[in-house]
């Protein structure tokens, strides 16, 4: 009689937006190392134009892919979809563990769902706060839901870990495991690619030294004006610094995209580019003097690089990089982007990488946790410590 195969205990991934996705790859990866352990995939195409660009980027075949996105989607319809759709998958697939990321639709969703079914909730970059509910909209509510739902939280940094402590999770419950963007950044640099859009690539081969200013937005409470102010500053500043390449990688959102053409498109030193996949992304934004974003992403990307970032939002839940000299809290006042970027642009200083976010190990400090929850490993990891 044959001995019995040893249980590999199942991760199921809910993910489907791209700074998701890019954040969960280096966990789900290290999952896949692991002889224990056993991922299951599950995007929400949340970002639908997006998310097959970075799960090809990290090589990961979704083992589910949602199709639960339409055009003009309520929060309560794209809410009810994926609940529907996920219960009928975790009934299927009946995974020990759940892992969310962060606190978008499909993370919220994610958790509730696996709630139901009283399957333990890993919630990755756990403990991050604004103090207002609405700001960011509607990402604050979702990752306090999330907090709620949630068996095991993996917090960046000590001040997420405080902000769960306050809110009376139990400390054995929480790691600080530095931020999973950071693993992804490390990884990225690690690959010997060729940036694979044409566009950036002939504006960089043209001038290797060609200096550039990275801008992103997408956030909702900026659909009314945020965005066009941080647009409208953007020409400004072009045309202040003509020798400046301004590279704006526009949202496929149409409330987003059709603002930031109508104002930038026919700026001669504004390059306007659908959104870049991560590797071209991360190659762009090293090359950058500056970043003027209002992605929680960016915030934690830029300063690993060394590169200052313009925060176009009123509040942050990153505020570990205020006061660094790598973070300027801005909101979407014209004068206030304007005034920041010519300070940063004209004055000379070394760039200096601050890991403040993490060290490249959190996916290791994440799997190991599971499997120390898990009786695998005798020993817990230790938290990061910047």
């Amino acid at each position: 009689m044959g001995l019995k195969a040893p249980k590999r205990y199942k991760i199921a991934f809910v993910a489907g937006t791209r700074p998701e996705i890019i954040k969960t790859a280096p966990v789900y990866l290290a999952v896949a190392r692991q002889p224990d352990l056993q991922p299951v995939f599950i995007n929400t195409g949340q970002h639908r134009e997006m998310s097959h660009m970075f799960l090809n980027l990290f090589n990961i075949v979704s083992d589910y892919d949602l199709n639960i996105m339409k055009p003009e989607q309520s929060l309560s319809s794209l809410s009810a979809s994926i609940l529907q759709e996920l219960e009928r998958i975790l009934q299927r697939e009946n995974p020990d563990w759940v892992l969310v990321q962060g606190d978008t639709t499909s993370a919220f969703c994610g958790a509730l769902s696996a709630f139901y079914q009283k399957i333990a909730i890993g919630h990755i970059e756990a403990g991050l706060r604004t103090g207002d509910i609405y700001s960011p909209f509607p990402e604050e509510m979702n990752r306090i839901l999330v907090g709620r739902l949630s068996t095991y939280h993996y917090a960046p940094t000590q001040k997420a870990k405080d902000n769960l402590l306050n809110e009376g999770i139990s400390p054995n419950k929480i790691m600080i495991t530095g931020n999973t963007v950071v693993d992804a950044l490390y990884w990225i640099q690690s690959q010997n690619k060729q940036i694979s859009s044409s566009d950036i690539s002939r504006l960089l081969s043209s001038n290797p030294n060609q200096r550039l200013v990275l801008v992103t937005a997408h956030r909702r409470e900026n659909w009314e004006g945020g965005i066009a102010n941080v647009a409208e500053a953007v020409v400004r500043l072009a045309k202040r610094f003509p020798d400046i390449v301004f590279i704006f990688s526009v949202h496929p959102n149409p409330v987003v995209k059709d603002q930031v053409y109508a104002i930038l498109s026919n700026q001669a030193n504004v390059f306007l580019h659908d959104p870049l996949d991560y590797f071209d992304f991360i190659k762009v934004l090293n090359q950058s003097l500056l970043a003027i974003s209002d992605s929680g992403g960016v915030q934690e990307e830029a300063p690993s690089l060394g590169v200052p970032v313009i925060i176009t939002r009123s509040t942050t839940e990153r505020p570990e990089i205020l006061g660094t000299g790598m973070g300027y809290l801005a909101g979407t006042d014209q004068t206030t982007i304007i005034n920041l970027a010519t300070e940063l642009l004209t004055k000379k200083q070394a760039r200096k990488a601050q890991n403040i976010f993490g060290d490249g190990f959190a996916s290791q400090r994440i799997v190991q946790s599971i499997l120390f929850s898990l009786g695998k490993i005798p020993k817990r990891p230790d938290d990061f410590d910047y």
